[in-house]
């Protein structure tokens, strides 16, 4: 990538990562802006490579050290001297270093986040469910387990019971044989076999255990806002999930959305934010309860979340609400989201074969047949042979993963 093209640039996005998330927002800055985005990260994922609108420019495995971390942006940011650089930090990891280092980076690079003591309250969740009961949220019956007491836990409700780590870094840089994102253990010998797994790999903090919410992938709902620096909600966005995905790696994650709206979450969501001061973006995964028709929260992710792209598909452009705050000061009242697309990371046959919601699959039909369909993955002003062979080959391997893990989220493969 052309660094003297990037200094012409009003501003430089500087993106941290280079997952889907990564991509999507380098896609949306592309299209508010015809801007390119440069990214630094632990690695180089396939969504980045390949690409004309991005580029991983500087890697460092250390990159979540906090010195390493204040040490690296500091040098990267030489190579654009005279520059403003707006950095967007697109993982857990990534945010909770700038947060604790944004002292450091300011005047370096433009951004806005919150403060160390609120990152504390929302990150680990325990005290989120706390926040969470404050604002009259509703979230699923939840304990917690330790490595001291995991083996002698007696449960405070029935199974099927949802296992997850509190401390997702810490997770995420362990290992061990089967592991998944998040586990759903049917039976008690499930349930001691997979906290035995995860308890015998380097993870030692605590695990959230919650009830299962009946329902199938369709109940889960995902909302993304962007809150300004004045601690305003700007911008409010719900996803009606139609299929998750199903890898170990990815349970969780999205791979379908139709946009959805429902004005009194919208409602509370709004005074939720502003009344603990938020700042930023912040995606919220929740899941529908018939049995009592509430929506129960599970986390709240401090950053846009990795299918955040589905906000900009639908016509509201999530990199220019985060430029028009903190680069150009630009005033902006609140916008609910209300247009419909089908955002999509996985080939559309997979929909119908297995979302099992026939008012679902209908409303993806009907998206489809009139052209709101939109793959994150595949963007029209960035495409060459390699870039296509590799979203070929990423598609062509959903099937398989789909055919192989689909609703599997015991230890086993």
């Amino acid at each position: 990538m052309n660094t003297e093209a990037l200094k012409k640039q009003d501003f430089l996005p500087v993106l941290l990562g280079s997952d889907i998330n990564v991509y999507g927002m380098a896609r949306s800055f592309h299209e508010a802006y015809g801007y390119k985005s440069v990214a630094v990260g632990k690695g180089i994922l396939p969504a980045c490579t390949h690409s004309h609108i991005v580029e991983v420019l500087k890697v460092e495995p250390r990159l979540e050290e906090d010195d390493v971390f204040v040490r690296t942006l500091t040098e990267f940011a030489k190579n654009f001297s005279g520059q403003r650089l707006l950095l967007v930090p697109c993982g857990d990891n990534y945010i909770k270093m700038l947060v604790r280092n944004q002292t450091k980076l300011r005047g370096i690079y433009e951004f806005e986040c919150i403060s160390e003591e609120l990152l504390m309250r929302l990150s680990i969740k325990e005290s989120f469910y706390q926040v969470c009961e404050e604002h009259g949220f509703s979230f699923p019956k939840t304990t917690t387990c330790t490595y001291e007491n995991h083996k002698n836990l007696e449960l405070p409700f029935d199974f099927p019971v949802i296992i997850k780590p509190s401390n997702s870094v810490a997770y995420w840089n362990c290992k061990f044989p089967h592991k998944k994102k998040v586990f759903v253990a049917n039976t008690r010998e499930e349930f001691d076999a997979i906290l035995d797994a995860i308890y015998g790999s380097s993870y030692k903090d605590h695990l959230i255990l919650q009830e299962f919410i009946p329902g199938d992938d369709s109940k889960m709902r995902v909302m993304n806002c962007y809150c300004g620096k004045d601690k305003k909600v700007k911008l409010i966005a719900l996803g009606n999930a139609v299929l998750e995905e199903h890898s170990p790696e990815g349970i969780g994650s999205y791979a379908a959305i139709i946009n959805g709206y429902d004005e009194k979450l919208n409602e509370t969501m709004k005074n939720f934010l502003e009344g603990i001061g938020y700042v930023g973006f912040a995606n919220f995964d929740m899941k529908y309860d018939e049995r009592d028709g509430k929506y129960k929260l599970f986390e709240m992710n401090l950053r846009q979340g990795r299918s955040s792209y589905f906000v900009t598909a639908a016509g509201y452009n999530i990199a220019k609400w985060l430029a028009d705050d903190v680069i150009y000061n630009k005033p902006m009242d609140l916008t609910i989201a209300t247009n419909k697309v089908l955002y999509t990371i996985i080939p559309t046959k997979i929909i119908f074969d297995y979302c099992p919601d026939t008012a679902v699959k209908a409303e993806a039909k009907k998206l489809i047949d009139e052209g709101k369909v939109v793959n994150s993955y595949y963007y029209k002003k960035d495409r060459s042979l390699m870039r296509w062979l590799m979203f070929r080959r990423n598609q062509h391997n959903y099937f398989e993963k789909y055919k192989r893990y689909f609703n599997n989220k015991g230890l086993r493969d």
